[in-house]
C-alpha cells in the first residue's frame, strides 16, 4: 500500500482542522443568536408555549439560512475552481513549453536553483501536468475539490446543535429557574466553544473565551431588556 506523502498528510490536516473550526463557530452561532431570541422573548412573557414556538422558529430560520448561505458560498468557490482548472488544462494543451517554463519559474520562486527547478517541473509534469501547475500555480487539489453539499449540511448540523443548548435551557426548567439556567448553559458553553476554536487555531484560549463570553453575556443582556421594555409597554 502507497504510504502518504508529507504534504498529503498535512494538507488533509489542515482540511480537517478548517472543517472542525467552521463547525465550532456555527456551534457558535446556533447558541448565541437562540440564546438571544429565547431570552429577548423570556423579557417579555413567561409562557412555555412562547418562548418554544420562538425557540424552534430561530432555530430553523438560522440553520436553515447557514446551510443555504455556505451552499451558495462554496459553490462559487467550487466553479471558480473548476474554470481555473479548465484554464490551466487549455493553456498546458495549447502551449506546453510556456507553462514548464512558469512552473520552473514558481518552483525556482520557492528557494530552488535554477536547474534543480527545471528538473523537478520536467518530472512534475511527465508524471502529471495539471495536478503539478494545480497544485504548485493555483493552490488546488484536483482530487479534492470543495463541496457544497458537504459545507451545507456541516453548518445546518453544527447551527442546530449549538440552537438546541438555549432551546431545552429556557423550556424544560421551572419557570422561576428558567432564565438563569439558560444564562448558565450558554456561558458555559460559549466558554467551550470559544477554548476550542482558539486550540484548533494555535491562539491564546483566554482571549477567545473572554471574547466569545462577553459576545454572548451582551447579546442576552441586550435583548432580555427589549423584550422587558417591550412587556411592560404591553406590545
Amino acid at each position: 500500500m502507497t504510504e502518504p506523502t508529507h504534504d498529503e498528510t498535512h494538507g488533509a490536516l489542515g482540511e480537517r482542522l478548517n472543517w472542525l473550526r467552521a463547525a465550532v463557530l456555527g456551534a457558535n452561532d446556533g447558541i448565541v443568536s437562540t440564546a438571544g431570541l429565547v431570552v429577548g422573548v423570556a423579557g417579555a412573557t413567561d409562557d412555555r408555549s412562547a418562548l418554544l414556538t420562538a425557540g424552534l422558529a430561530g432555530l430553523l430560520a438560522g440553520s436553515m439560512s447557514m446551510a443555504a448561505g455556505e451552499y451558495v458560498s462554496v459553490s462559487t468557490q467550487r466553479d471558480s475552481e473548476k474554470a481555473a482548472l479548465a484554464l490551466e488544462k487549455r493553456e498546458l494543451r495549447e502551449q506546453p513549453e510556456a507553462e514548464l517554463e512558469e512552473l520552473t519559474g514558481l518552483l525556482e520562486g520557492r528557494g530552488l536553483s535554477r536547474e534543480v527547478a527545471r528538473e523537478a517541473a520536467e518530472q512534475l509534469t511527465a508524471r502529471d501536468a495539471l495536478r503539478a501547475h494545480a497544485r504548485v500555480e493555483l493552490g488546488i487539489d484536483p482530487d479534492q475539490l470543495t463541496n457544497p453539499w458537504h459545507a451545507a449540511w456541516a453548518s445546518f448540523l453544527a447551527f442546530t446543535a449549538g440552537a438546541l443548548l438555549p432551546l431545552l435551557a429556557m423550556v424544560l426548567p421551572p419557570a422561576g429557574w428558567r432564565l438563569a439556567v439558560t444564562v448558565v448553559s450558554v456561558l458555559a458553553a460559549l466558554v467551550l466553544t470559544g477554548w476550542s476554536s482558539a486550540r484548533l487555531g494555535a491562539a491564546d484560549p483566554g482571549r477567545a473565551m473572554l471574547r466569545n463570553v462577553a459576545g454572548g453575556a451582551l447579546a442576552m443582556g441586550v435583548t432580555y431588556a427589549a423584550g422587558a421594555l417591550l412587556g411592560a409597554a404591553g406590545v
